[in-house]
């Protein structure tokens, strides 16, 4: 998948539909940032200096402080296609964060969404 558009997307054009999608079921906001930040290690400061320099995906990505060792627990379909299987580890980053808002959006909780055990 070399070349997807999604890599040159600006991060901020597509941040406004997370949140969309995540408050059209009752969510927050807040909710989908903190799986940005629990994903990549972005804190909230920096989340906004990304959206407000209209940094794409793969820069995005390739600047995250610090991908969060339990990303590779995020299974499931997106898509239509497998998150675990998908070849291209930029395509499967992108994929796992739009897991991650699928599963705010459909009500699961943090913990589980996290992949964490409290």
């Amino acid at each position: 998948m070399a070349g997807h558009r999604i890599f040159t997307t600006s991060f901020a054009s597509v941040y406004p539909l997370y949140v969309a999608k995540a408050e059209r079921k009752g969510h927050t906001k807040d909710e989908v940032d903190q799986v940005i930040t629990w994903l990549t290690g972005y804190d909230d400061a920096a989340i906004e200096r990304v959206l407000s320099d209209g940094t794409d995906f793969e820069t995005f990505f390739a600047e995250a402080p610090a991908m969060h060792p339990n990303a590779s627990l995020i299974t499931g379909l997106i898509c239509g296609i497998r998150v675990e299987e998908i070849e291209d580890p930029l395509m499967q980053r992108v994929r796992q964060l739009d897991k991650l808002v699928d599963e705010v959006a459909k009500g699961k909780k943090m913990t589980s969404i996290l992949r964490t055990s409290a």
